[in-house]
């Protein structure tokens, strides 16, 4: 039985320090009598104390797990660990498979994409933004809903931390936030904790490095010329372009 689930999932959609424990719980062996049932994975797990874990198939924060913070259904470092084992079988883990963004930076390298590269950049991105979705529902699915801006962002930022320094790039970066900015303004997106709004604010500082690499990034910074963001952080990036002296922060 297949996990609907993949690292990758698990990885983007945990916050960051939860992940790093659970990596470290099952690369020390510590998930152990690991079974499949139906619908669902067990384990015990071994923390302060063993622990009895259950993980479902199709959703890796689902589950139980004698810890306190599961006994008050809260996901927690043991559960996450039997998910891991779950989608990678106990094979050891890569460090890529461990790296973890915690928000977009720039990568310093010049290059441009091929197209079929480029097509599979867009193609990420799209991805990525289905978790950037309008807040329909009731209230007891707040914590979802924001952890799915969570998700979308950390998707993200890993994205633009892996792209080259061109205009190419920065197009397809200024594209991006555009249709953030859309789904702030009119998409029906709650951004009230400001995941997606900090977001963008880091992208663009990214872009504002870009300028240091390659000066000729600034020139794509014309597609805002005479658009309103919701929140200016189109001023930055323009002012850049009206004032090529102005150094990046």
């Amino acid at each position: 039985m297949q996990p609907t689930y993949d690292l990758d999932k698990i990885k983007f959609a945990t916050d960051g320090p939860t992940f790093e424990k659970a990596v470290g719980l099952y690369e020390s062996g510590k998930v152990t009598q690991f079974e499949e049932g139906i619908g669902a994975y067990s384990a015990i797990v071994q923390g302060s104390q063993p622990y009895r874990v259950l993980v479902e198939a199709c959703r890796y924060d689902c589950g139980h797990c004698e810890c306190y913070l599961g006994q008050n259904d809260t996901l927690c470092k043991h559960m996450v660990a039997v998910a891991i084992y779950a989608v990678s079988g106990g094979k050891p883990l890569s460090d890529e498979d461990k790296r973890l963004v915690t928000g977009p930076t720039c990568s310093g390298r010049l290059g441009v994409l091929t197209k079929k590269d480029l097509s599979a950049f867009k193609k990420a991105i799209t991805t990525a933004m289905r978790h950037i979705k309008p807040y329909i529902g009731p209230a007891r699915i707040w914590f979802a809903y924001q952890n799915s801006l969570s998700e979308g962002c950390n998707r993200l930022s890993a994205i633009v931390s892996d792209l080259p320094v061109s205009k190419q790039t920065a197009w397809l970066l200024v594209d991006m936030l555009l249709r953030l900015d859309k789904k702030l303004s009119t998409g029906g997106v709650d951004d009230s904790e400001g995941t997606v709004g900090g977001f963008i604010e880091e992208t663009v500082n990214v872009l504002k490095e870009y300028t240091r690499v390659d000066s000729s990034c600034k020139e794509t910074f014309r597609l805002l010329e005479g658009r309103e963001t919701s929140f200016g952080w189109e001023g930055p990036l323009l002012a850049l372009v009206k004032n090529p002296q102005i150094m990046s922060i």
